[in-house]
């Protein structure tokens, strides 16, 4: 009996999940009615169930535009060679898991190329954002079929990728979408055993072959991979592809493994819009370590070398470590007090994670969706870029109900399984990583003094000045362009129009004379805070010394030192090196950006309109005044 892939890291469906499917089904397509949705979405769900909430979606919201998604919609094309329509569904709702709002299109069989291509066809008048190349694997080794030698299988592994190379710039360039490009299921009948490699003409060594290859031209051209091979490494071939449907009705992947490929498809995307974790929020007892420290001591817990459950335990703080230098910040939320708790870390020898590898840390008796809260206030990033880890059922439902943003994976009673819950999540998928997502833990140093002293400071402008901070400013470039598309995409809180603009887009802006796109970096005595702000103007088309700010966001971690001050006075820079005499600064209200309302205002610009939709303000260059920040800026030519 086939075992169907399963979303094991989310809750079991509650025996009212179909009562309050029937429900929302009948209410009206409002806020209420989309949360709700989202609610229900975040379940263990099987083909069926999927299918079902998928149906009330597309009824209630059949154009993919809830009234109150604070993420951007996504319009996703599914360009492939085999049959894919019942795994569209999942598609929608692996996508409603994460909040986002998306309708999904797929072309007439077979006919991909066609719709690529036809200037008023199906796929054009779809008009997608995204689009995903999910070819099987019989069409995309039929090359293999003529190759005799090891010199003519790389020529035509060469040549399957310059086309497949060819398709994405196609769909890039006619609809300026991101591009997907899903693995090969490796579904292909071995005729040579264990050294099927040597053989030429093979058709799985060829599969094989590509998916390795594919990786690094995807890298190469900006693409995206849905990596279903090491999906399908880790669940069995047998429970993703069922050569009778196949035979049947030319379905690669089978009924059952719609959902895990759907949730697959949509944490890339996902990622690309920034919903994802920021923060990895660590329970301690029997979580972290086996024990309760209470009752045990700091040496008397399990954890470390030497038995199956410390091993365990162990296993769970290296990959904690191991996100931490990719950049995923740290906290711990325990109840227990606070020096017990410190106190492993500090004298238990066998503990991995030190203290100072956490940017937050507390311990007391507060319920945890409250200290929750604080984590995210400490740390100026917003409660849904948490991820709850807690061997506890009761704390994780109580954190579920209370503050339904924050995902909160399902553990199975082992801790053997604690990783596998986590890592299978993708709850910090990543599609791109630079050197400043590798850097960030360290921005965010609990111990870092710059945090909160200037709470504390009784005289604020001399404790800014005692921080030393220089602000490094310029235009950007190919070295800067894919954080500065990461923050324009994952930065919701100070974000005056919260516009999202892919790593294309943002070249093309880099390359149009009337368009500055600035990026600033903030050092203090502390150290670097790495990329800190992006702001991008366009010149207007009809008032030429006219330009309107389309983008200004900020990382949060740095209010409160006038920072915007300083940025602004950079802009005036660049935009009358430009030829400029005025900025319009325009503020689009979110339900993450309410703290930038009166941004413009704050730094001296005139509101010129001020409605629901749309604050807009101008600046007059000649008529401004510096506020004198207490910042070094210093502007960076290359």
């Amino acid at each position: 009996m086939r075992e169907s892939p399963r979303l094991h890291w989310l809750p079991a469906r509650p025996e009212d999940w179909r009562a309050r499917l029937k429900a929302v089904a009948g209410a009206p397509a409002d806020a209420e009615a989309w949360a709700e949705l989202v609610r229900l979405a975040r379940h263990d769900l099987d083909f069926a169930a999927t299918n079902a909430l998928a149906g009330v979606m597309g009824r209630l919201f059949p154009a993919g535009d809830p009234p109150s998604a604070t993420t951007r919609p996504e319009r996703l094309a599914v360009m492939s060679s085999s049959t894919t329509t019942h795994l569209l569904p999942s598609l929608v709702v692996g996508a409603l898991r994460r909040g986002i709002p998306l309708v999904a299109h797929e072309n007439d069989y077979g006919l991909y190329r066609n719709e690529l291509i036809e200037a008023d066809g199906p796929l054009a008048a779809f008009r997608p954002t995204s689009v995903l190349f999910a070819l099987d694997a019989r069409h995309l080794t039929r090359a293999a079929a003529d190759c005799r030698t090891a010199a003519e299988t790389e020529a035509a592994l060469e040549r399957t990728l310059d086309d497949l190379a060819g398709l994405w710039r196609r769909a890039r360039e006619r609809f300026g979408a991101k591009v997907l490009q899903q693995t090969p299921v490796a579904c292909l009948p071995a005729t040579a055993g264990s050294n099927e490699h040597r053989n030429p003409a093979s058709a799985a060594a060829f599969a094989a072959r590509l998916a390795a290859r594919l990786r690094e031209r995807a890298d190469a051209e900006g693409v995206d991979l849905v990596a279903v091979d090491e999906r399908i490494g880790r669940d069995g071939l047998a429970a993703w592809h069922d050569p009778a449907f196949w035979f049947k009705a030319k379905q690669e992947i089978a009924l059952p493994a719609a959902p895990m490929w759907g949730d697959l498809v949509a944490r890339v995307l996902a990622a690309r819009q920034g919903c994802v974790g920021k923060c990895l929020v660590l329970d301690l007892d029997n979580t972290l370590w086996g024990g309760v420290v209470g009752d045990e001591g700091p040496l008397g817990v399990v954890i470390g070398e030497g038995s199956t459950l410390g091993e365990a335990f162990l296993s769970i703080q290296a990959y904690a470590a191991d996100l931490r230098r990719r950049g995923i910040l740290l906290a711990v939320c325990s109840k227990n007090d606070d020096a017990v708790a410190r106190a492993v870390f500090r004298d238990n020898p066998d503990m991995l994670l030190k203290e100072s590898d956490v940017s937050c840390f507390i311990a007391d008796w507060t319920d945890k969706a409250t200290n929750l809260r604080e984590i995210a206030r400490r740390l100026n990033i917003a409660v849904d870029s948490l991820v709850f880890l807690d061997d506890n059922p009761f704390e994780r439902g109580l954190v579920r109900r209370e503050l339904p943003s924050v995902f909160v994976p399902e553990l199975p009673d082992a801790p053997e399984g604690y990783v596998t819950a986590l890592a299978d999540s993708g709850c910090f998928e990543a599609v791109a990583l630079t050197e400043e997502d590798f850097a960030r833990a360290s921005y965010y140093r609990a111990d870092r003094p710059s945090l909160d002293v200037a709470v504390e400071a009784t005289d604020l402008d001399a404790h800014l000045a005692e921080l030393d901070m220089v602000m490094s400013w310029g235009r950007v470039d190919e070295g800067t362009l894919t954080r500065t598309a990461q923050l324009i995409n994952k930065t919701n809180q100070f974000n005056l129009t919260t516009r999202r603009h892919g790593e294309d887009e943002v070249r093309a802006m880099v390359a149009d004379p009337d368009t500055l796109a600035l990026w600033f970096r903030l050092a203090d005595r502390y150290g670097d805070n790495g990329l800190i702000a992006v702001v991008i103007a366009r010149r207007d088309a009809l008032e030429s010394e006219t330009f309107e700010i389309d983008t200004w966001l900020m990382s949060c971690r740095v209010l409160g030192r006038r920072v915007e001050q300083a940025t602004l006075e950079a802009l005036i820079a660049a935009t009358r090196a430009a030829g400029g005499r005025r900025l319009i600064g325009v503020y689009r209200p979110t339900a993450k950006n309410g703290m930038v309302r009166d941004h413009y205002a704050r730094l001296g610009f005139e509101t010129i309109a001020d409605g629901d939709d749309e604050v807009r303000g101008r600046l007059e260059l000649d008529r401004f005044v510096s506020a004198s920040p207490p910042i070094d800026i210093r502007e960076v030519v290359r």
